[in-house]
């Protein structure tokens, strides 16, 4: 087949690049180079974070302000037959890092009429960031082919909780208590399954067809309690970060007593109101069936593909 694609990434932790390079084992085995090219924010952020530091970047995360990025080289991938992106989300936003990606001229000029597909590795929240990638390949005139979006499988507050272990204190690790943070070393292993509708689009050229197949392989679920939780989230995240960011620019003083206030304010809504509020969801779901279900297709599914003929 002889066929190159091209991964670009960005990753502290290395979970999404992991994923990435297991989706793509087999490809060797059918002829396509696989690139690997790493988007490096300038100056890198920390990992682990100190706690000031991982919040100090919230504004900019869901507001889609970005960071400098090291320019990409992009001569040696002019030719390639697919584009992944393999990224995170930040506050249910994309990481700066990735909306830097995004919003660079060259990379925009780049992704014109390529195909695209997305790999993200997250706690459980994914959606709301999907938007706006959709948004950012929609805007540059490239095409989303399907996506891969894997997910810390336990319980909401659990996640949380080991998520923050990792983020804040390096410890990902299963303790006496508590399981391992992130995405489970055996759903990362497992990717290696997308690999072959991946091989099937690249040499037959039918693309229409790829994102149905990972649907069947599991390779993005749709919980519709916590993309109610997400989507309400996200909406008064919006108005926290517009609020904060309009204290000055990042490490601006003036803006450490609101950022103290939202931190109070998300872990007292993730532990005390968000189970309510998946408990009120699933009470009221008779009335809002056919609006999830809908928003479920819109999630899941990929229209501009979808819709098009084979």
């Amino acid at each position: 087949m002889s066929q190159k694609i091209v991964v670009f990434w960005y990753s502290q932790s290395g979970q999404a690049l992991d994923i990435a390079r297991q989706v793509c084992r087999d490809l060797s085995r059918a002829e396509v180079q696989v690139v690997y090219k790493e988007i490096l924010p300038r100056p890198a952020y920390p990992f682990p974070w100190s706690s000031e530091a991982f919040f100090e970047v919230f504004p900019e995360s869901r507001l889609g302000i970005p960071c400098a990025i090291e320019p990409l080289s992009l001569e040696d991938v002019q030719d390639v037959s697919l584009v992944i992106v393999a990224w995170q989300p930040w506050y249910l936003s994309p990481s700066i890092p990735i909306h830097a990606f995004f919003q660079s001229p060259d990379v925009q000029t780049f992704l014109k009429n390529r195909k695209v597909l997305s790999i993200t590795g997250s706690r459980n929240m994914w959606v709301m960031a999907m938007e706006q990638i959709r948004t950012y390949l929609r805007e540059c005139g490239a095409s989303l082919v399907g996506q891969i979006a894997l997910n810390d499988r336990h319980a909401n507050l659990i996640s949380v909780t080991t998520i923050v272990r990792w983020l804040i204190h390096g410890k990902k690790q299963k303790t006496r208590w508590l399981p391992a943070a992130g995405v489970a070393d055996a759903d990362i292993e497992a990717a290696s399954g997308f690999g072959m509708p991946l091989i099937r689009a690249l040499s037959s050229g039918n693309w229409h067809a790829l994102n149905h197949e990972l649907r069947e392989l599991g390779a993005a679920t749709y919980n519709p309690a916590l993309a109610f939780v997400e989507q309400n989230g996200h909406r008064i995240f919006g108005v926290w970060a517009r609020a904060i960011a309009r204290k000055g620019a990042t490490g601006s003083p003036g803006r450490a007593l609101m950022l103290t206030a939202f931190r109070y304010y998300l872990f007292s809504v993730i532990y005390l109101v968000s189970p309510f509020g998946i408990l009120f969801f699933w009470l009221t779901l008779p009335l809002r069936f056919k609006k999830v279900q809908k928003h479920r297709e819109r999630v899941l599914g990929l229209p501009e593909i979808d819709d098009q003929p084979n």
